[in-house]
């Protein structure tokens, strides 16, 4: 059942997410070749936990094991940090975890390069970052999910990428995941319609070549089926009368 807002509501997600933000900023300056990823996760932990009333939502979540699924190359999400998970230089890492304020959930996600990384690696990343932007524009009060996802594959299908298949966004608020399903693929005016108060996690996952994937034997990591590499963008995105607001936006 979708779930709409009130402005107080907003609010506190705003707070939770402005947290969530400064983690993944964090995160972002400390990636670089020679860590693992459980060094990342835990740098997210230790500081989310230094805001009062923050919990990284993630951690046991559905029973995953860490703070921050950590998603590595062709590994597109879910993926589980680990001691012997060394980053090296050109590998691009997706880190995607949620933070719970005061009773409301909010979730983000970024892919960032390893050092130096390719021209094609960058590519990627730059396609999957301008289609979270175009998702999140078509967030417009009396718009629908549809438009949404036709907004995310127009850009991706012309930066010459697909779109990860079976992985959608999802309603967010006082539970991690809800209604509705906000799919990176669409046609405008079908779906949910978008109203005042709706709090959605819009998030591309686009992939280099096929948009098939599967599931590794840990029951988590999702991958390319082809082992091309995937990146990840996700925002915590409120519908309003004056339009989309990001509620994991840095600043």
């Amino acid at each position: 059942m979708i779930q709409l807002k009130s402005e107080r509501e907003i609010e506190l997600m705003a707070a939770g997410g402005k947290i969530l933000a400064d983690t993944l900023d964090l995160l972002r300056r400390s990636v670089k070749p020679g860590m693992t990823t459980a060094d990342l996760d835990q740098i997210a932990e230790k500081f989310i936990l230094s805001h009062p009333g923050a919990l990284p939502a993630f951690k046991g979540l559905y029973g995953f094991p860490a703070s921050v699924c950590i998603s590595v190359n062709e590994e597109i999400v879910h993926g589980i940090p680990s001691p012997r998970r060394v980053l090296k230089e050109g590998d691009i890492v997706s880190l995607d975890f949620g933070v719970k304020y005061e009773g409301y959930f909010t979730d983000a996600a970024i892919t960032v390069g390893v050092g130096a990384i390719s021209a094609a690696d960058q590519k990627l990343l730059d396609a999957c970052q301008a289609a979270l932007a175009a998702g999140v524009a078509a967030a417009q009060p009396g718009n629908h999910v549809g438009d949404i996802g036709a907004a995310i594959a127009a850009v991706v299908r012309q930066a010459g990428f697909t779109t990860a298949e079976d992985l959608v966004g999802h309603g967010v608020g006082t539970e991690p995941h809800g209604d509705p399903q906000v799919p990176n693929f669409g046609k405008p005016k079908r779906g949910a319609r978008l109203s005042p108060g709706l709090t959605i996690a819009i998030e591309p996952m686009v992939n280099a070549g096929g948009g098939a994937t599967r599931t590794l034997a840990d029951n988590w990591t999702v991958v390319t089926r082809d082992g091309k590499r995937s990146a990840h963008f996700e925002h915590t995105v409120a519908v309003t009368e004056q339009g989309p607001r990001v509620l994991t936006a840095a600043g």
